[in-house]
């Protein structure tokens, strides 16, 4: 049997990756910052919460972190901790940075001191690529983040590539584009959209304030990409791999697909508030996993479509 530590198990991608190894019949370990005060809430709500063992860790301290390895003893740590809302980075850069970049630094290096062949993946994102026009990026594509988030991801990602080089750490980045599930908190746009159009489907007389509904993103299915970090550790070289659908919608083709399944009107719920703009934002996301899919072997099986009529519909796992 193997084990397995997730540091960030209370979030989306933490919970449907704690699925996904308790049903490859994994010990899984779930980090957070208080396991006794937390709920674990996507834990309960997936019926898992009951097979992992939750654990307290602070990633922000090398201590905790290695206390935890020693302990718990993983085959594999998935870092999926640390603050997740580029909007929310502007307001806090300083948590952002220290929580992504610091955190995912004490992993590595306390991974280096135990000197276990202990295998690690670490959750990259597309805002590392900042705005690359046209383009689709992937694994070659230069980094020029656009926000305090982007910023902190692109350290870390760098940081795991010097472990991976200067001491032949089993280390992986899985630079993912925008994946969506139920599980999403209502501060993404996505959830934010999704539950307005069903309070006003059911009679509300709200209006869904938005910010820049012409950004275009690669969205995808939050299962299928946690699948892709499993993969990245199943590999007998460490690398990196760009995780995407390789389709571009606009954003308000994302709200388009939501309200039309309700038969709503969305011109008339919908209004764009240009305060809700961020400082700084990426125009357009577009992406090329062709190197995932010849070296790992995945494709997303869902496009925008699919991905909103399932969390329209509230559909936990697939």
């Amino acid at each position: 049997m193997k084990t397995a530590l997730i540091c960030g198990v209370s979030g989306q991608d933490g919970a449907y990756l704690a699925k996904l190894l308790l049903e490859k019949g994994y010990k899984v370990f779930g980090g957070s910052r208080d396991a006794q005060m937390s709920s674990f809430r996507n834990l309960g709500r997936l019926n898992i919460k009951q097979d992992v063992e939750t654990v307290s860790i602070s990633i922000n301290d090398f201590r905790s972190v290695l206390q935890t390895l020693q302990r718990t003893k993983p085959d594999e740590v998935y870092n999926l901790a640390g603050q997740s809302s580029v909007g929310l980075s502007f307001e806090q850069p300083v948590e952002t940075l220290e929580s992504i970049s610091v955190g995912t630094l004490n992993l590595l290096e306390a991974i280096r001191f135990t000197g276990d062949p202990i295998r690690f993946y670490n959750a990259g994102s597309s805002e590392c690529f900042g705005d690359t026009g046209n383009m689709a990026a992937d694994e070659t594509t230069p980094f020029r983040p656009r926000s305090p988030y982007g910023v902190a991801k692109a350290a870390a990602f760098w940081q795991v590539a010097n472990y991976r080089e200067a001491y032949q750490l089993h280390a992986s980045t899985g630079i993912l584009f925008n994946h969506e599930s139920p599980l999403r908190p209502e501060r993404f746009v996505t959830q934010k959209i999704v539950s307005a159009a069903k309070r006003i489907a059911k009679g509300s007389n709200e209006k869904l304030i938005l910010g820049n509904i012409e950004i275009a993103r690669d969205w995808g299915w939050a299962p299928d990409y946690v699948e892709a970090m499993w993969l990245m550790l199943q590999q007998s070289m460490a690398d990196d791999y760009v995780i995407a659908t390789g389709h571009t919608n606009k954003l308000r083709d994302f709200i388009k697909t939501i309200f039309e399944i309700l038969e709503l009107d969305w011109e008339y719920n919908v209004r764009s508030d240009t305060n809700l703009y961020r400082p700084t934002d990426i125009a357009e996301g577009h992406a090329n996993p062709i190197k995932a899919f010849d070296k790992l072997g995945w494709k997303a099986k869902y496009n925008m479509e699919g991905v909103a009529k399932m969390m329209l519909e509230g559909e936990l796992m697939v």
